[in-house]
């Protein structure tokens, strides 16, 4: 690519894009092709003192401002966003590799209705207050102050936006940190904040990568808050951080979500429905099911039919319309995905499908895989109960609940898992006692914005979602007034 078409993205602090002026670049690659189109700063501590100085300037005026008015910011920046809604599905197709038609259906149309979401939940709380026989008391809901907003490459804008609108909705400013792999939308959103005139300060943004610029945020001490969606094995590290300054922490971490398909399920809808839960986003979503548990007594005819639907996929260029599946994020992330294939292979598993796609020539440097499903393992490997973020799926037989449910728990996650039955009372039941903090039955990654969104375990700490997130981006505090 002509180096004159590559572009140079600058953070973005106190109201104003400022030019990286250090010696310190990554390019952007271009998953599908593996062709570098862009290039961020490798940002240092002295631009993020920069930045959580600018947020810390902005905060009380910010904060003072009335809900409703905070609300109204939120739909300003709503509205630029649908009005570049084709700009944001195409940049996320082109960042993340994912098809168009996914970016337009869940990235930029979720991106706009985060910040219409908060809007109008922040506008409709409603006053709580608790009598008694000599007392009022009322609860505040404060603003924290500086908060550090810390999102993945998966869904760059889709997640930074969950983050951005209930934090500065209710009346903190923020410092963002996105995925250097996956920055553009990240700089889209700041151009929307710089072109409907935001107050300076209030979201400033800093490219970087983890080291460099993750941990000197997460670490500074004028943050007072930490949001963080990504891998557990970081999470670790920012919650080792932040812990010992009593930071407020969110933090959604990995999966290693189970699909549990029962016979009396209705088998069509269920293998649509658990190949769109293994597959979607190549596989690099953390609610995936990537363990699917089959009863007994219809294993072989669902293996069958799975495998059909699975090698049925559209794998291809992402900007095309019938694309179903794109390239994996980058090399080194498509290599660990192959590593776990071939330690399913010596761990006594079979590979039913999957290996190397057939693509034009012109894809040929992109980090392609075709969707992967593996039997014959034992539900305890390592390729059973590790994460593995891709296009991989393994199949396992149960012959009652009980089995099912200590297969479902054996893993050191607890974000997600869903349930396909014909006997709801029972979907219901066996969802009490999945150790997760999530559970579909006969769906998956159907959302509601107003229920909690996390995880247990190794899955994370804390919920986001409705009133959870507003209740994470401030501070409860009770007003007793004595009656005279």
């Amino acid at each position: 690519m002509d180096e004159a078409q590559i572009v140079s993205l600058s953070n973005y602090i106190g109201g104003r894009f400022v030019e990286h002026d250090g010696p310190d670049w990554m390019d952007v690659l271009e998953p599908a092709t593996g062709r570098t189109y862009g290039r961020v700063p490798l940002s240092d501590s002295a631009t993020i003192d920069a930045a959580v100085e600018a947020a810390r300037g902005a905060q009380p005026e910010w904060g003072s401002l009335g809900a409703d008015e905070r609300a109204d910011w939120l739909d300003k920046i709503a509205d630029y966003l649908e009005s570049s809604f084709e700009e944001i599905a195409e940049l996320e197709s082109r960042d993340t590799g994912k098809p168009i038609s996914l970016a337009r259906s869940l990235d930029a149309s979720r991106s706009v209705t985060n910040f219409r979401f908060f809007a109008g939940m922040i506008r409709d709380q409603e006053p709580e207050v608790f009598e008694t026989d000599d007392s009022t008391n009322y609860v505040l809901y404060k603003p924290v102050g500086v908060g550090a907003l810390i999102t993945p490459w998966n869904l760059p804008l889709y997640l930074l936006s969950w983050k951005v609108a209930p934090a500065i909705g209710m009346g903190n400013t923020v410092v963002c940190k996105p995925s250097e792999l996956t920055p553009m939308t990240a700089d889209l959103l700041m151009r929307a904040v710089d072109g409907v005139g935001l107050p300076a300060g209030v979201v400033n943004l800093v490219h970087g990568d983890g080291v460099g610029a993750g941990a000197p945020l997460v670490a500074h001490p004028d943050v007072d808050l930490v949001s963080f969606t990504g891998g557990t094995s970081t999470g670790e590290k920012v919650a080792s951080s932040a812990a010992p300054m009593f930071k407020k922490m969110s933090l959604e971490l990995g999966g290693k979500n189970s699909s549990i398909v029962f016979a009396d399920c209705d088998m069509g809808e269920t293998v649509a429905g658990v190949v769109r839960s293994g597959f979607l986003n190549q596989g690099q979503v953390c609610l995936c099911g990537s363990r699917v548990l089959v009863e007994d007594s219809i294993y072989d005819e669902f293996e069958r039919m799975f495998v059909g639907a699975v090698e049925a996929l559209v794998i291809g260029d992402p900007s095309e319309e019938s694309t179903q599946l794109g390239a994996l994020i980058s090399k080194e992330h498509l290599e660990k995905v192959r590593g776990y294939v071939d330690l399913a292979v010596e761990e006594g598993g079979t590979v039913l499908t999957g290996g190397e796609p057939y693509l034009p020539s012109e894809l040929g440097g992109g980090n392609w895989m075709a969707p992967t499903v593996i039997s014959g393992l034992s539900p305890y490997s390592r390729c059973s109960t590790e994460e593995i973020f891709g296009p991989v799926v393994t199949l396992h037989r149960f012959e009652t609940e009980d089995e099912a449910l200590e297969i479902a728990n054996c893993t050191r996650y607890g974000l997600a898992g869903s349930v396909w039955t014909g006997d709801l009372g029972r979907g219901k039941r066996f969802s009490k006692s999945i150790e997760t903090g999530m559970v579909w039955i006969n769906a998956w990654l159907h959302r509601d914005l107003r229920v909690p969104f996390g995880g247990v375990k190794d899955s994370g700490v804390g919920r986001e979602g409705g009133k959870w997130s507003l209740g994470f981006f401030s501070e409860a505090m009770n007003v007793c007034v004595k009656h005279d």
